[in-house]
């Protein structure tokens, strides 16, 4: 599922192809997403201008001159830049077409993404308006998970992954970024520490930031109909590497599920 670091990166990546572009048509072939696509999406888009591309948690806001469209891209999207000609495959379910034949395709084989349309303010959208604070923002810090880890039992690994407390914080890098603190997963919330919170809220900052920069390397392939941004796989140290030894102390990797997830972490270095 594509995660924080693989929405910026597709932000990035899209972004200098389609800015400042007018759109010229639109094409829903397949309205049956998460939520349906909607009916006549392509009427208020054709004409208008791209103002700028934001990431906000996990959406990417197109912004045009008269709204906003707000794409998510599920647990199997992707977005490609193409000419406006491209044969179409059986997953690519929304297609704009920008002038200068430059084309942004949606593809989604589960169709769990989304694509609506909204003349408000986004931070508003019913999707957006109770998202927690990014967690690469200025409003994002060990204090503020102090505050909502307080008289927490949930484990801290469900609590950095709630996104009514900080947003884009996934599986992967949850683990990660609590093996950099060491910090054990099921550990509760309530009885971590302000300091051990504040090299959580840092390791979270350093986790996503180093995988961010390791999608960099991809950009270019967003130019291509196989581009597929960077999944920082090769700097994973615990993130699926069960009985592997820890990279720290060379103890095995162990396995634990959390909140239904699958969650690695080393039995020696986080307590």
């Amino acid at each position: 599922m594509p995660e924080l670091p693989e929405v910026e990166t597709t932000r990035r990546g899209i972004a200098p192809h389609l800015e400042g572009r007018r759109v010229t048509e639109v094409r829903a072939h397949n309205r049956r997403l998460r939520w349906p696509v909607p009916r006549a999406i392509g009427t208020p888009l054709v004409g208008q201008r791209l103002r700028g591309i934001r990431r906000r948690a996990k959406y990417l806001l197109l912004e045009f001159e008269r709204g906003t469209l707000i794409l998510h891209l599920g647990m199997s999207g992707s977005l490609r830049i193409l000419d406006c000609d491209s044969p179409r495959g059986p997953h690519d379910h929304l297609e704009l077409c920008f002038e200068g034949n430059r084309m942004l395709r949606l593809t989604d084989p589960r169709r769990f993404g989304a694509a609506l349309w909204t003349t408000g303010e986004p931070s508003r959208h019913r999707l957006l308006a109770s998202l927690g604070p990014e967690p690469l923002g200025p409003d994002f810090d060990g204090e503020h998970l102090y505050r909502k880890a307080r008289g927490r039992r949930t484990a801290i690994k469900n609590l950095i992954m709630d996104s009514h407390v900080v947003v884009g914080v996934g599986n992967i890098y949850a683990s990660e970024a609590l093996f950099l603190a060491g910090i054990h997963p099921a550990r509760a919330a309530g009885r971590i520490s302000r300091e051990r919170l504040q090299r959580l809220a840092e390791a979270i900052r350093t986790v996503l930031g180093r995988a961010i920069e390791a999608g960099g390397t991809t950009l270019q392939d967003f130019t291509r109909a196989d581009g597929q941004p960077g999944y920082f796989a090769q700097e994973l140290n615990v993130y699926g590497r069960e009985n592997a030894p820890c990279p720290a102390c060379a103890t095995p990797i162990r396995r634990i599920v959390l909140g239904q997830r699958s969650t690695w972490y080393c039995p020696a270095c986080q307590r």
